[in-house]
């Protein structure tokens, strides 16, 4: 009895120190045994592991890629136009001692405050460099600038244990006060690639309707020539005709002209014509056979005609001074004398062929 009361005692000691001197280490941890705040030993490899009880203890930290998000900063590139820039960064302890000794007891949250201030600065640095612009910036050029972002990153927090596997930017956006004059800028610069199109489209519209008009003048003076060519022909072949009627019976052209002169000169508007007495306008019609003018009609007669021919004229006006002339002393005058050639009429629509110009009612 006595025995069981000293045993029992002791086995519950050993298991209690047993139990104290084991822990175990997860495959996504690394293990630091730490010795009155001395590093004694690292276990990164997963399973059971020892340490002394009461006098060693053990600090664990995550060996899987974390996450990190930086504050939201303004930067100012090159061309003065300032961005708004939320940026977020991979990491993993890469060397547990060496972030022991960096961090201390702060741990994860005291290493991610001090790796955001090493972002932050990394990426007002690389944006704020000569010849990164806003544009830039927003363009397909910024995974460039991640990528230097990182790897300025990544050899600052080397000092602190850290791996930075990467950076990337989660929003660029302009300040709240800065946007409205964005936007105006960016209509007035689109208003101005309106109004290049539109000059370019009138200077081709005036280019095409210059064309058509040239187009249409050329083709009208050449149909203009043709014209004229076919009258110039036309009147050629014309004046042929009659040059060859006239050489084939001048009378019958004189009087054809005549009745032309005629039918030109008494129209409905013009049908009194007043003439001298002399005048062979009417030679046709003061004629008695139609072929030229009566005998002594034309030195003592003054003819006025309205709207009818002058051979309706009373005979007796006509009759031959020579009838009282005895018939015992010589013989009896011809009344018909030899018909005077036609003179030439004035052609269709000309005036008549006259000393005097004839007075129209």
């Amino acid at each position: 009895m006595r025995k069981t009361t000293y045993i029992l005692p002791a086995i519950v000691i050993v298991l209690v120190l047993l139990l104290s001197s084991i822990f175990v280490v997860d495959e996504r941890e690394k293990a630091l045994v730490l010795q009155f705040g001395q590093i004694k030993s690292v276990k990164e490899e997963p399973g059971l592991a020892f340490k002394i009880p009461f006098i060693q203890e053990v600090v664990k930290y995550d060996d899987r890629i974390l996450s990190l998000d930086t504050d939201t900063i303004e930067v100012t590139p090159s061309d003065d136009r300032r961005l708004v820039v939320d940026a977020f960064a991979r990491y993993r302890i890469a060397d547990v001692v060496q972030f022991r000794q960096a961090v201390g007891v702060g741990g994860v949250r005291t290493a991610e405050d001090r790796l955001s201030g090493i972002l932050n600065a990394q990426i007002r640095e690389v944006l704020g460099a000569d010849q990164v612009t806003s544009d830039v910036i927003l363009s397909e050029d910024r995974r460039a600038l991640t990528n230097r972002i990182r790897d300025q990153a990544r050899a600052s927090a080397r000092s602190l244990g850290l791996d930075v596997v990467d950076v990337r930017l989660k929003q660029t956006n302009l300040p709240s006060q800065n946007l409205e004059a964005t936007f105006a800028r960016m209509r007035a610069e689109r208003e101005r690639e309106a109004a290049d199109e539109i000059a370019r489209g009138n200077e081709a519209a005036q280019r095409v309707r210059a064309l058509a008009d040239r187009t249409v003048v050329e083709t009208r003076s050449e149909a203009e020539r043709d014209a004229n060519v076919t009258r110039g022909e036309a009147d050629a072949e014309r004046n042929g005709i009659f040059a060859e009627s006239y050489g084939a019976d001048p009378e019958f052209f004189a009087f054809y002209r005549s009745l032309q002169a005629y039918e030109a000169s008494l129209t409905g508007e013009n049908s009194t014509i007043v003439m001298t007495p002399g005048s062979q306008f009417f030679t046709y019609f003061n004629s008695q056979d139609g072929t030229g003018p009566a005998a002594g009609a034309g030195a003592e007669e003054s003819s006025e005609v309205s709207g009818a021919p002058a051979s309706e004229a009373p005979a007796s006006d006509a009759a031959p001074a020579a009838e009282d002339a005895p018939a015992d002393d010589a013989p009896a005058a011809d009344t018909e004398s030899e018909p005077a050639p036609a003179p030439e009429a004035p052609a269709s629509g000309s005036e008549p062929a006259d000393d005097t110009p004839p007075a129209s009612e």
